[in-house]
């Protein structure tokens, strides 16, 4: 082989292997506590401003764990805190007013935090995790539509990972969050974006 192509068979070869996908099904990932890769992992909120656009938010810096065994989902355990400091918009003058106490008080209650109380496979990559989801001091009972997106080693770590997206709509009002309702809608999706390595 000539040298040129050599050189791009193994520059297309370390392309390819760089660009595979996890290949691992939710039914061969590796039972046991997984962590949250806090640098992998977004969690994001939804609402419909003025009735013209959807508006996003974003809380980076979760923490937390996940127990699972693919023979026993009924019995998988999710553990999940997000600092609320985190939270992000395109807005900065927002972000000021959300840290306030006219939102989340953020001084004083420090953190979103979700445990799960039960799980219910839906169908081959779907579940509802049911459990408490607690902001601003209150606590409610919410489900999470949860998807598996894939599993497999870290390219980089080689670490066994899981990602999953799960995604639930509350009323923030419910939670002590009404300001500006109904110009700023009150039903919010919450989305999470989670990567989970192995302990």
């Amino acid at each position: 082989m000539r040298p040129a192509l050599a050189l791009a068979a193994v520059i297309f070869g370390a392309l390819a292997s760089a660009s595979a996908q996890p290949s691992l099904g939710p039914d061969d990932v590796q039972a046991g506590t997984y962590t949250i890769d806090t640098k992998e992992t977004l969690v994001r909120y939804t609402v419909m401003h003025m009735g013209f656009t959807e508006y996003w938010g974003t809380f980076p810096g979760a923490t937390g764990t996940l127990s699972i065994d693919p023979k026993a989902i009924a019995d998988a355990k999710l553990d999940v805190t997000v600092p609320v400091l985190g939270v992000e918009t395109t807005n900065h003058e927002l972000n000021a007013e959300l840290f306030s106490d006219e939102f989340f008080d953020a001084e004083k209650f420090k953190t979103v935090h979700f445990v799960s109380t039960g799980v219910t496979r839906t169908g081959p990559t779907t579940a509802k995790v049911a459990g408490n989801l607690t902001i601003h001091g209150v606590t409610k009972p919410v489900v999470l539509e949860a998807t598996f997106i894939g599993a497999g080693p870290n390219y980089f770590t080689k670490v066994p990972t899981i990602g999953f997206k799960a995604e639930t709509t509350v009323k923030r009002s419910d939670f002590g969050l009404g300001k500006y309702v109904p110009i700023v809608s009150d039903e919010t999706t919450l989305t999470i974006a989670a990567a989970f390595e192995k302990k």
